[in-house]
């Protein structure tokens, strides 16, 4: 008991001193006297006393600089700074708290306030809101339009019979429409032509000996498409611009050629893609993404294909990209065209099929390709089955061969009829063929 009974005496004696330590700070600290009564007692002083107390001061102010960093300022101290400076000559240089973009920044922020307040209507004379529909189509138009201003705005408005004041719309305009650029983004340049651009690019390879080989790739960004597939150990310049010559037969050139800082691109190269009509475009040192789709592209290359062959040398590789490059093009979907097959058209597209099944179609032994096929004899690959009913005939078919594309085929061909096949159709003229299997040689798919 007496332990909290102490314990209660102390907390309020802590409370009143505490209290006492406020009471004294506030009457002892020095009042400060007003700014204009400071301004008019500073005129009945001298001239040398004036400059001593300025001197005094300033030296002060470097003293509370080094120690503040970033004083505040609230709008009043704001605003009279700004008068004050507009009183002054050299302004710039009396300055020491603040930077003189800053007290630039918050005179025009006063002078937008004070404009904003004179130009407000009146109560009494003013104008009906505008209609939320309005509105709601000026964001529309303004935010699907971002290179449309406000009285282009208007005038689509115009056509609609719905009248507003150009003000109105740069009012509601404002949230929806981001500042404009100085200039056309990348990307944007990329996308509105992206049919008339293509990209190139060298990927460096190690054979099986720790020999350099080097692949050149030049890729259609419109479609995705793999133009040309080039490879050597010596890739020099007249090299480079025999392959630009081979990527554009029969005038197929495009409107743009974009490359890197590389020194294998020399006057050759840009003399034959000056004759050709192709305008060069250079990326900028260290952005790669000014060449993403080609740099996109030679990581697929690496992922899918490379990291799991060993190279020989540079036929193999030259072979190896080649059949890459087919089924590249022909088979694999890609992500920047919705899931579509770069060089695929509607003939291409192999469509499921009622009693199919799914077949696995090897690619470069790892790669496999899979495609819904009938149960009856195959025509996948080109080979057109029989319609014509054959009775007597045997049909054979062929045990899977493996064409140098790496693609599994299947071929069916008819024999000529033997005596026991005769027999069996002089009895059950209706009954089904026969089949057996026989190996044969098989040509290279075509759709690949």
């Amino acid at each position: 008991m007496l332990v909290h009974l102490l314990r209660r005496v102390a907390r309020a004696g802590s409370v009143a001193l505490r209290a006492v330590q406020r009471c004294l700070a506030v009457t002892t600290k020095p009042v400060a006297p007003p700014v204009l009564a400071g301004t008019l007692g500073d005129l009945t002083r001298s001239k040398p006393a004036l400059i001593a107390e300025n001197a005094l001061l300033r030296q002060q102010l470097v003293v509370l600089r080094r120690c503040v960093k970033r004083p505040r300022c609230t709008p009043a101290d704001r605003a009279l700074l700004v008068l004050l400076a507009s009183r002054v000559r050299a302004w710039r240089q009396a300055l020491l708290l603040v930077q003189p973009d800053t007290l630039l920044r918050w005179h025009r922020q006063l002078f937008c306030h004070v404009w904003r307040r004179k130009s407000r209507p009146h109560s009494a004379g003013r104008m009906p809101k505008t209609p939320p529909d309005t509105i709601a189509l000026i964001q529309e138009l303004a935010g699907a339009n971002r290179r449309w201003g406000a009285e282009r705005i208007r005038g689509e408005l115009l056509k609609l019979d719905i009248r507003v004041a150009k003000w109105t719309v740069q009012k509601y305009m404002r949230a929806p429409c981001p500042p404009r650029r100085a200039g056309q983004p990348w990307a944007t340049f990329l996308r509105n032509h992206a049919g008339e651009i293509w990209a190139c690019d060298f990927l460096p390879v190690t054979d099986a000996l720790f020999r350099p080989v080097y692949a050149f790739f030049v890729v259609a960004l419109g479609s995705r498409r793999v133009v040309h597939v080039g490879v050597t150990r010596h890739p020099t310049d007249a090299w480079v611009a025999q392959q630009l010559r081979e990527a554009t037969p029969f005038g197929q050139r495009p409107r743009y050629l974009i490359r890197d800082n590389d020194s294998k691109y020399g006057r050759a190269f840009t003399r034959v893609a000056e004759g050709s009509g192709i305008a060069v475009l250079r990326t900028a040192y260290r952005a790669p993404r000014q060449n993403a789709t080609c740099e996109r592209f030679l990581g697929s290359v690496r992922r899918e294909c490379l990291d799991h062959i060993l190279i020989l040398g540079e036929a193999h590789l030259r072979r190896v990209l080649r059949e890459y490059v087919a089924y590249f093009n022909g088979a694999r979907p890609h992500q920047g065209l919705q899931q579509h097959i770069p060089a695929g058209t509607e003939d291409t597209v192999h469509r499921p099929q009622p009693g199919g099944k799914i077949r696995a179609i090897p690619v470069l032994y790892g790669i496999r390709l899979y495609r819904c096929v009938l149960a009856s004899p195959s025509h996948s690959c080109g080979v057109r089955p029989y319609r014509k009913r054959l009775t007597g005939f045997r049909i054979r078919r062929t045990t899977p061969h493996l064409p140098p594309c790496g693609v599994a085929v299947d071929e069916w061909r008819a024999d000529e009829p033997t005596s026991q096949n005769r027999a069996l159709c002089q009895r059950k003229p209706r009954s089904a063929p026969t089949i057996v299997k026989q190996k044969v040689t098989t040509p290279t798919c075509p759709w690949m």
